[in-house]
């Protein structure tokens, strides 16, 4: 069905044949990142610490883990916190995206809608991005993608690890284990020791997965790291988009749809879909951050109604052929009290204390 094969992924994802050549330079790879943290970890690379807090959302592996949703509920956890978050990202993508000319890459203009009025930055030199924050306003930063951008000290560590895909890449036969190997190999950017630098993880889509597979991944985690809190989360739907008109996910029951996506997990997006009740005529799975065309979209649109991600959403709205969205929120279900622990105990900034001075000045 759809474009599933051709994701470089579902390749990855065989065992056997020439793909396990790959397995060389994926060990060269893990040597190479093993190296590099050691330099960070011993002083001999040299980190960044600003004025204000960072705290820093990423994963192990390539691909989406929820750390778009994850970002939008730490902003707003640190705005009822007093604080003026800022978010920075490295803008994957962004300028091929806007056909040249700069701008917000797919995740940066979801941003704009979902957190309307917050200062972003998106900029490779994730230093100098937190800086020109600061210059907007911003006395916290919010890194997203930052696990292993280590030039840029942060507070609070936080990995996503997808419950159905952990290592992320999927199973090839139902039952086996999926391959677990750094890139290109496989789809980590570094090894699962490397999960000790966590403040805590976030196991994602906890609910998409049997009882007996979470708890066969938490005692993996538990092995490689024991002492680093685990997390439960859910991705729920929260609405169904048709233009301008907002309903209920319910409303997608006995619809006929074709699914589109160019996300890192289509399959999480494919089963939340089937959990309402929609009737999938077929699925066009691209890969992750794919620049859709007018024609080829319009192709698809000619044999039946689209529904998106609100990822897909934001490129699709620009080129103007109908589509559904289906909007979700991520839902900490275990262990929100860790992560209040862990904000409630971030620094205030310079800027912070000025203006809380400056207040209290004014009051006086």
């Amino acid at each position: 069905m759809g474009e599933r094969s051709s994701r470089p992924d579902a390749l990855l994802a065989r065992r056997g044949g020439a793909v396990e050549f790959l397995r060389v330079p994926a060990f060269l790879m893990k040597a190479v990142t093993v190296t590099r943290n050691r330099l960070y970890d011993h002083g001999w690379l040299p980190t960044h610490r600003l004025q204000m807090p960072v705290v820093s959302v990423g994963n192990l592996s390539v691909g989406g883990t929820g750390k778009t949703p994850m970002v939008v509920l730490l902003a707003r956890a640190l705005e009822s916190r007093g604080f003026r978050p800022g978010v920075l990202s490295r803008g994957y993508r962004a300028q091929e995206q806007n056909g040249g000319q700069g701008g917000l890459n797919d995740e940066g203009k979801l941003f704009e809608l979902l957190l309307p009025g917050m200062a972003q930055v998106q900029r490779p030199d994730r230093v100098s991005g937190a800086l020109e924050l600061e210059k907007q306003g911003a006395d916290a930063i919010l890194l997203d993608d930052g696990f292993q951008h280590r030039r840029l000290a942060r507070d609070v560590d936080l990995v996503l690890i997808d419950a159905t895909r952990p290592w992320g890449l999927p199973a090839e036969k139902e039952g086996e284990a999926p391959v677990c190997d750094v890139l290109p190999r496989g789809l980590l950017r570094e090894g699962l020791d490397s999960l000790a630098r966590a403040s805590a993880i976030v196991i994602t889509r906890s609910d998409a997965v049997s009882g007996s597979e979470l708890a066969a991944l938490e005692s993996q985690l538990q092995a490689v790291v024991p002492g680093v809190a685990r997390l439960l989360a859910e991705h729920r739907p929260v609405a169904l988009l048709e233009g301008a008109k907002r309903t209920s996910p319910l409303e997608l029951r006995g619809r006929a749809v074709r699914l589109v996506s160019g996300i890192g997990n289509p399959e999480a997006f494919e089963r939340t879909a089937r959990s309402l009740g929609a009737t999938i005529s077929d699925v066009h799975a691209f890969a992750d951050h794919h620049s859709f065309e007018l024609d080829e979209l319009r192709e698809l649109a000619q044999a039946g109604e689209l529904l998106v991600t609100a990822k897909d959403a934001v490129k699709l709205r620009e080129l103007g052929v109908p589509h559904l969205v289906l909007e979700v929120e991520l839902v900490l279900t275990r262990g929100e009290q860790v992560l209040n622990a862990l904000l409630d105990s971030l620094p205030r900034s310079q800027r912070a204390f000025e203006t809380d001075a400056l207040h209290s000045g004014l009051h006086g």
